[in-house]
């Protein structure tokens, strides 16, 4: 019977990170993790608990208070100093179990504190518990988080104005449109943007929904022309329409319909591509992924995510020289590339020595073979590697992750998959391939 069993049910591919100093408290605990149907990383100290955590993103981190050199406190000061890695919770294990020591931890924003020794059925509830309450709270802040990535994100202006006229809120596309920081037009009147007359209109509509909502009509599209911040006047369509939740409100959706120079329409291609390599670049890429994610959630189809990175690059550079690591990188690139065949996929530099490439309407196995060859055909170049502790020439190390886009997901879900599946392969000895799927979330290839 494991410890801690119990009708409570949690997530089965929840990821924890074990720090300990001692190997065998390290090795009981990732057995009982694994156990528990965990996916369980450990680290014998806080230095390498920070790299593992901002890497994988565990849900749960158990940390060992004492450890030569940076004791448990000063790895939780930092992972919480990190944005990255601040809202992982987590679980204290310490022999120092004063009084001192357990505000101390609480106060660095440890979510519980358990004694040593430890009793294991205990770790298990608490473990247990803790993901629960992550779990819970995820999913509330995961359903707020997605109404503001909309309102974020939404090509069109948005504004909330109250019966007055007055602005109450804008999103980042409106500020866009019209010239204003952030935050800058809240407070403002629409008597600001408008034409007096225009203005007017609209205030008497307000006024006359305010006194009389049941019989007020959507005040539908119209185009307008508004004034920029810069005094110039800029052509849209305003939709305005009215919202009573505790007062009356009116949503305006702006769409910009100026049209662009076709000087402007080569800049923005410019900007899609690394300069360096010459192929797309992040930005391209996170736009091309959220289209091809909405696509696939249409059409229930699977969408496989490829990380990869150059391995021992830094080693690569300090040797060679930088000048040779612009090189490689190129090369690596162009390599890359030539598997991205289809209009649904795209290789692109995502960062330093690391690329990821999408393939649309790809299955996990399809995407395992692709990865595979990719790696493959880097290592054929025999780019020499002089002092590599893995190969005589650069090689990569590849995470993959296959999902079917639900509702409930989110494209981070498939980032962090892929990079854990790439953490293994650097762990396993580099220059190889793992890959993951969402379902499981566990190494399916090696």
């Amino acid at each position: 019977m494991n410890p801690g069993g119990t009708s409570f049910t949690t997530r089965r591919d929840a990821a924890i990170l074990i720090v300990d100093d001692a190997p065998d408290n390290l090795s009981v605990l990732r057995k009982l993790m694994v156990e528990q149907g965990y996916q369980t990383f450990v680290a014998n100290s806080g230095e390498r608990a920070l790299d593992i955590a901002r890497r994988v993103l565990p849900d749960l981190i158990l940390l060992d208070v004492i450890m030569p050199g940076m004791d448990g406190f000063e790895t939780c000061r930092q992972l919480k100093a990190n944005p990255v890695t601040q809202s992982i919770p987590v679980l204290f294990m310490s022999a120092r179990n004063g009084q001192d020591d357990v505000v101390q931890g609480f106060e660095l924003g440890a979510v519980d504190y358990i004694s040593k020794p430890l009793r294991m059925a205990e770790v298990c509830a608490r473990v247990r518990t803790q993901l629960q309450i992550r779990y819970a709270t995820e999913s509330q802040q995961e359903q707020a988080e997605r109404l503001r990535t909309i309102v974020n994100n939404m090509a069109e202006g948005l504004l909330i104005i109250e019966p007055d006229g007055r602005i109450q809120f804008t999103n980042p596309a409106c500020d866009s449109y019209l010239g204003y920081m952030a935050h800058e037009l809240a407070g403002k009147s629409i008597s600001d943007l408008l034409n007096p007359l225009v203005a007017q209109e609209y205030l008497e509509y307000f006024s006359r929904y305010t006194a009389s909502p049941e019989t007020a009509h959507s005040h539908g599209t119209r185009e307008v022309i508004i004034r920029h911040r810069t005094g110039k006047s800029v052509c849209m369509d305003l939709t305005l329409t009215p919202m009573f939740l505790r007062q009356p409100l009116f949503i305006g959706l702006l769409h910009d319909i100026t049209h662009h120079k076709m000087s402007e329409d080569a800049l923005q291609r410019a900007a899609m591509i690394d300069p360096l390599t010459k192929i797309a670049n992040r930005r391209h890429f996170d736009s091309f992924l959220e289209k091809e994610w909405q696509r696939a959630m249409r059409n229930g189809s699977a969408l496989s995510l490829v990380v990869l990175d150059v391995d021992h690059f830094k080693l690569y550079n300090d040797t060679l020289g930088h000048a040779a690591g612009d090189v490689c990188l190129q090369q690596v690139a162009q390599a890359i590339s030539t598997h991205a065949l289809r209009v649904t996929d795209l290789a692109a530099r995502y960062g330093g020595e690391e690329f990821v490439l999408l393939f649309a309407e790809t299955e996990a196995d399809s995407a395992y073979l692709l990865a595979e060859s990719i790696r493959s055909h880097v290592e054929s170049l025999q780019l020499p590697h002089p002092k590599s502790p893995t190969s005589a020439w650069i090689t990569v190390s590849i995470g993959v992750a296959t999902m079917h886009p639900q509702p409930s997901d989110n494209i981070e879900t498939l980032f962090v998959a892929a990079d854990r599946a790439m953490y293994v392969a650097k762990e396993g000895g580099r220059n190889q391939v793992r890959a993951t799927r969402h379902d499981s979330r566990t190494a399916i290839r090696a």
